[in-house]
């Protein structure tokens, strides 16, 4: 059956199964690749995007209930990587191996949503993502840095 999603401003007509996972669809589908495959189970974030601005597991998600949804994935977050996050992730050095960092910037995106600045604990609170690297100090320290830009 065909569904049509809209992702990062663009309407598509997917023909896939309802019940297939968001994040099959944007990968094997769409090309965005960006979103990653961690462990299936929406526990580690790796696959996390915006639905209807609200951090999303993509795993997790159906096609069938993300119609009606504005989805946006890495891709979409800033222009050229332009994205102050993105900046701020350069910037602190963040990345060790790379993989869960578009979950890790697409769940932190969300937490600065309207111009937010986070405390410590709420950061914590936020960003549930899991990093196998361990670079929590420095996830912690782009955020504050993209926070405290305009």
């Amino acid at each position: 059956m065909a569904y049509s999603i809209k992702v990062n401003g663009a309407q598509y007509d997917v023909d896939a199964d309802g019940d297939t996972p968001l994040l099959w669809v944007l990968r094997d589908n769409l090309g965005l690749t960006g979103t990653k495959y961690g462990c299936g189970i929406g526990q580690c974030g790796a696959c996390s995007v915006h639905a209807d601005g609200a951090v999303a597991r993509s795993c997790s998600v159906s096609l069938e209930s993300a119609t009606g949804m504005e989805i946006r994935t890495i891709e979409g977050l800033g222009s050229g990587g332009q994205h102050k996050l993105q900046a701020a992730w350069v910037a602190e050095d963040v990345s060790q191996c790379g993989y869960c960092q578009t979950g890790q910037i697409m769940a932190a995106a969300a937490l600065l949503a309207n111009g937010a600045k986070p405390t410590d604990a709420e950061i914590d609170a936020a960003m549930s993502n899991i990093c196998r690297c361990g670079t929590y100090n420095r996830i912690k320290a782009a955020i504050k840095r993209a926070s405290a830009q305009a």
